[in-house]
């Protein structure tokens, strides 16, 4: 089975052509090599899918040339537990973070006074 296809069916991009694109961006690899669209899945395979911020490991159990249910796709994979821990951790560090602040659209005033302050550089 074709990796793009597998990719697709499994649920991890929600078009092939998505799959085609992060596999040619060497956001995917297959047992640590680069891989083309076209390779050949085999079940056993381990893959590397890349997928800021986070990184999935999975070991194929299964083929699909359908696209079926979350239920289904999720037998069709098995993801390692480093990986799944190593998730876990990053997730809980980005909410632990604080949320950025933006004080919204400037009022008149401030976009006054940032004129102003732009127009006093100027003098020199």
């Amino acid at each position: 089975m074709r990796l793009d296809k597998w990719l697709w069916a499994a649920r991890f991009f929600k078009t092939r052509r998505l799959a085609v694109e992060a596999i040619e961006g060497g956001r995917v690899s297959v047992n640590d090599e680069h891989a083309k669209p076209a390779k050949e899945l085999k079940v056993g395979d381990t893959l590397s899918i890349r997928r800021p911020p986070f990184e999935h490991r999975v070991v194929v159990k299964g083929l699909a040339a359908l696209r079926g249910s979350a239920a289904v796709a999720q037998a069709l994979y098995e993801e390692t537990e480093e990986s799944r821990a190593r998730r876990t951790v990053l997730a809980a560090e980005m909410k632990a973070m604080p949320q950025p602040r933006f004080p919204g659209r400037p009022t008149k005033k401030t976009r006054r006074d940032y004129e102003r302050w732009l127009r006093s550089g100027d003098d020199e």
